[in-house]
C-alpha cells in the first residue's frame, strides 16, 4: 500500500533565531554518547521510528550500524532523567557546507506529553552550532509525530522546501 507523504525540509541559520525551551524541572540531562554505542541508536531508531515508518535501517548489519556511529562526523546525544533514557539526536556534521544536519530525533512513547520535545530540539540545535556553522537542517513528513513540524517551526526553523512522495508504508 502506498500513502501520499508530505515532506518539509527546514533550517536555521542563527542560534540567533532559535527560540530556546528552557530545562525543564526535573533532573534531565542531555549527554554526548561517547564511546560510541550503535546498540543505542538501533534501539532508538527501532522504537521511535516504529510508529513513523522509519524503514531504511531496519535491513543493516551490525557492522553497518558500527560504522555508521563511528564515523567522525556523526554524533549521538541522549536525554536522560537520572539513568533512565528519555529521547535522542544524531547530528551529522557536514564541513564542507559549514552545516549540520538533525539526521534523527525523537523521545520514546511512554515520555510522551512532558513538555521534553521542545526542550531536546533547542539542545540539538545549540549542539549543532557548537559545531561552528552556518546553518542546521533537517526534514520531516507527514508521517513524523503529529507535533513535530509545530516544535520545528516553534524553534524559529523554517521550511526552505517542500515536496510530495508516494511512499510505500505496508
Amino acid at each position: 500500500m502506498t500513502e501520499k507523504v508530505f515532506r518539509s525540509y527546514l533550517e536555521i541559520k542563527s542560534l540567533s533565531n532559535l527560540r530556546e525551551v528552557k530545562k525543564p524541572t526535573g533532573n534531565y540531562k542531555i549527554e554526548l554518547v561517547n564511546p560510541t554505542d550503535f546498540q543505542l541508536n538501533k534501539f532508538f531508531y527501532k522504537q521511535i521510528g516504529k510508529k513513523h515508518f522509519w524503514r531504511d535501517r531496519l535491513e543493516w548489519s551490525n557492522q553497518r550500524w558500527i560504522d555508521y556511529v563511528s564515523k567522525i562526523n556523526v554524533k549521538t546525544y541522549v536525554l536522560r532523567e537520572n539513568e533512565q533514557i528519555i529521547g535522542y539526536f544524531e547530528l551529522i556534521y557536514h564541513e564542507i557546507e559549514s552545516e549540520a544536519e538533525i539526521a534523527y530525533f525523537g523521545i520514546l512513547e511512554n515520555f510522551f506529553g512532558k513538555k521534553l520535545g521542545g526542550y531536546l530540539l533547542s539542545q540539538a540545535i545549540k549542539k549543532a552550532f557548537d559545531l561552528n556553522i552556518n546553518r542546521v537542517w533537517l526534514h520531516t513528513c507527514s508521517l513524523d509525530h503529529k507535533n513535530a513540524l509545530k516544535n520545528y517551526l516553534s524553534r524559529g526553523m523554517i521550511i526552505f522546501k517542500s515536496e510530495t512522495l508516494q511512499t510505500k508504508i505496508a
